[in-house]
């Protein structure tokens, strides 16, 4: 394959797998060895094995951080700081974008930057959607009642007032019914305090809105 057929190939990909390139295609001998040359001459960026980026100038397409993280994890979804500074909950910039799903816990550094798995039973993996990004793309996003509670859920001390309101949570940003409600069904005590802190927090400030239909 020359760098000319791949570009016609991925030209509008973000993200894309040996697999793709092999679709529809017969065999082809020493593709692996190609994109690795390619790689080594900064034509393309591996982002873990079998799954590559072209690099500047050559892409169209900027790769979105929760699309990547994503793709590096089937069944994940973005979730914690990240979900909830994409919610504009919280004022800080997030740097490390953090999912949760199936996958072992670990860390993936990329070219396109850091990420972060956590490990999430299958009862917790709920309360997410897909939302539309840039450039076309889409990835699978907690709500933001969801990413707090998976935040509270994976650091110790997640219930504890002082760590909650450390947060800065900007509460215009939640809908506290449906961070009351998705406490509740968690069964969790912990998530049950840690809701209850948030929403005795936010009276007086605003009132408890119920949430809308689930887009």
């Amino acid at each position: 394959m020359k760098f000319a057929e791949l570009l016609e190939i991925v030209a509008d990909e973000p993200v894309f797998e040996t697999g793709f390139l092999r679709s529809g295609r017969g065999p082809e001998p020493g593709l692996e060895a190609q994109l690795s040359r390619w790689c080594a001459k900064g034509r393309l960026l591996r982002l873990r094995r079998g799954m590559f980026a072209l690099a500047p100038p050559y892409r169209k397409v900027v790769p979105h951080p929760f699309l990547v993280a994503n793709r590096l994890a089937p069944g994940s979804y973005v979730s914690g700081l990240s979900a909830l500074a994409f919610a504009n909950a919280i004022p800080e910039y997030v740097p490390e974008v953090t999912s949760c799903g199936a996958a072992r816990p670990h860390v993936r550094g990329t070219p396109l930057g850091r990420f972060s798995f956590r490990y999430l039973k299958p009862a917790l993996r709920t309360g997410y959607r897909l939302v539309d990004l840039t450039d076309h793309q889409r990835a699978f996003v907690a709500r933001p009642e969801k990413a707090f509670l998976d935040l509270a859920h994976l650091q110790p001390g997640g219930d504890a007032p002082a760590w909650i309101e450390e947060l800065r949570l900007n509460v215009e940003e939640l809908a506290l019914e449906r961070l009351r409600a998705a406490a509740a069904a968690t069964g969790s005590p912990k998530l049950v305090r840690a809701a209850a802190h948030v929403v005795r927090s936010a009276s007086g400030r605003r009132p408890v809105h119920a949430p809308g239909p689930v887009p």
